[in-house]
């Protein structure tokens, strides 16, 4: 049963934008904290965005003021607007609750290249 599906990476410049999309199944997304997160080569999975059932947000610092993270309930959906991207933005990134607990999906892959 798939839980997680991430969409809307690619290939951009640096200074671009993309947006990430996340469907979720009804038991991750219902009524709970979601989030972002991120892992670029040789390095551990970080934390980038999150989003409370209310619609509350916080942002890790290297993101703050360029990402935007939203969710539609009615789709069990939640969003990642990037801007502003730098080559230091390239990972795959992935979501899921916060703190995690489904297994993780694909994810979804950023390069920001010239």
């Amino acid at each position: 049963q798939v839980q997680l599906v991430e969409s809307g990476g690619g290939l951009v410049q640096p200074g671009g934008s993309l947006r990430l999309s996340c469907v979720a199944s009804e038991s991750i997304f219902s009524s709970n904290r979601m989030g972002w997160y991120r892992q670029a080569p040789g390095k551990q999975r970080e934390w980038v965005a999150l989003i409370t059932a209310g619609g509350g947000t916080n942002y890790a610092d290297s993101v703050k003021g360029r990402f935007t993270i939203s969710r539609d309930n009615a789709k069990n959906t939640v969003y990642l607007q990037m801007n502003s991207l730098k080559p230091e933005d390239t990972a795959v990134y992935s979501c899921n609750n916060i703190p995690p607990r489904a297994s993780w999906g694909q994810g979804t892959q950023v390069t920001v290249s010239s």
